[in-house]
C-alpha cells in the first residue's frame, strides 16, 4: 500500500513537473516575441523621429551628460 502511495505522488510530481516546464516554454516564447517586437518598434520610431531608444524612454538626459562627461566638457565631471 505504502509503495503504490510513493509511485503515485512520483507520477503527479512528475506531471506537474511536465505541466510547468510546458507553460514556461509558452511564457518565455512569448517574452522573447514581445521582446523582439518591442525592439524594432523602437528601432523604427527611432528611424522616424531621430531619438534613440534611450531617449524615448525617458534616460537621454543619462546618455548626454555621460557624452558629455566623456569628453570632458562638463566642469562637474568626476
Amino acid at each position: 500500500m505504502a509503495n503504490q502511495q510513493a509511485s503515485e505522488k512520483w507520477f503527479q510530481d512528475s506531471a506537474a513537473r511536465s505541466i510547468h516546464t510546458e507553460q514556461l516554454r509558452k511564457v518565455e516564447l512569448f517574452n522573447g516575441r514581445a521582446a523582439m517586437l518591442g525592439f524594432v518598434i523602437g528601432v523604427i520610431v527611432e528611424g522616424l523621429t531621430g531619438q534613440g531608444i534611450l531617449h524615448q524612454i525617458g534616460l537621454g538626459a543619462l546618455v548626454d551628460g555621460y557624452a558629455a562627461c566623456s569628453t570632458k566638457m562638463l566642469p562637474f565631471c568626476f
